[in-house]
């Protein structure tokens, strides 16, 4: 399916109400499959860390939830490591992390031959434990993941049925295999910074 063809589908459920979702008492009951996205393996080594819990660190990589989670994501659908491969310069790996995430994570997979190849690794952990200072070069600024409209919800009300659907969506997507992204929140308070 196209993009094109998925945004009218999602579309259209929207405008529906989602009625031809199963009720959340029975997406709850379904057996979840293997997780598709494996921590320590799939995962980046570094970690996002949180300003106000660090203040003063030098060299504190933080406010980048979004774009860590949405990167995983890229790299699950557009990359492939080859470990046999020969070892880059840091400059030409960062080229391969902006191809990485210059495509949306909703599109498609990409077929093992169309991906890119980051070479010398056999995982997302073991590239970024490695060449850290070059996958965060590559990685995109965190300014845009800040003001990006979704984060606007968190200052409105959400009713139950929103609520539920949401839910119903993330449950439907997990039992897909596919990874769920999630707005964690308790706004105003800021106590899960």
């Amino acid at each position: 399916m196209r993009a094109s063809a998925h945004l009218l589908l999602v579309l259209i459920l929207v405008i529906s109400g989602c009625a031809s979702v199963a009720p959340l008492d029975v997406a709850l009951r379904q057996s979840a499959p293997s997780p598709e996205i494996r921590f320590g393996l799939d995962t980046f080594a570094f970690p996002n860390e949180s300003r106000s819990k660090n203040a003063g660190k030098p060299d504190l990589y933080a406010n980048y939830c979004f774009v860590m989670t949405r990167a995983v994501v890229q790299f699950h659908r557009f990359a492939r490591f080859d470990p046999a491969g020969p070892r880059l310069a840091p400059e030409a790996y960062t080229a391969r992390v902006r191809q990485v995430v210059a495509r949306a994570p909703w599109d498609d997979a990409l077929s093992a031959n169309e991906r890119v190849v980051v070479p010398g690794y056999a995982s997302l952990f073991e590239f970024s434990r490695e060449q850290e200072a070059a996958v965060k070069a590559g990685l995109i600024g965190r300014f845009w993941t800040l003001v990006h409209w979704t984060n606007w919800r968190v200052a409105f009300p959400f009713p139950r049925w929103q609520q539920e659907r949401v839910a119903r969506e993330a449950l439907i997507e997990l039992g897909a295999g596919r990874p769920v992204q999630l707005l964690v929140t308790n706004f105003p308070t800021w106590e899960l910074l």
